[in-house]
């Protein structure tokens, strides 16, 4: 047999959640595809023409990962967008709102 046909599939999960759309895309791909493959198979970035895709911002199922990590059979790639807000200072804003009353 020749490697292409011994060649074993995985099947992940691509999400990108916008404030007023979220997507969710199933792609197969060979085994040792990594996060950008999915990503690129998926297409989902075509769905969001105003996106722009920042390397460093993608995950496995809420665990921050890189763009060339290997997926595994059942994976769900999430690629994230950037905050509207710093958290610590919304805390801190809140904190101080709190105190005042």
């Amino acid at each position: 047999m020749s490697d292409v046909q011994t060649q074993q599939k995985i099947s992940v999960e691509v999400t990108l959640a916008m404030p007023e759309r979220q997507i969710l895309v199933s792609v197969e791909l060979d085994s040792g595809a990594t996060i950008g493959d999915a990503i690129t198979q998926s297409a989902v970035l075509e769905d969001f023409e105003e996106f722009e895709l920042d390397p460093t911002k993608v995950g496995i199922f809420g665990r921050k990962a890189a763009i060339g990590d290997v997926l595994r059979d059942g994976d769900r790639v999430e690629i994230y967008r950037p905050l509207i807000a710093d958290p610590k200072e919304s805390r801190r804003q809140r904190a101080l709102k709190q105190a005042e009353t």
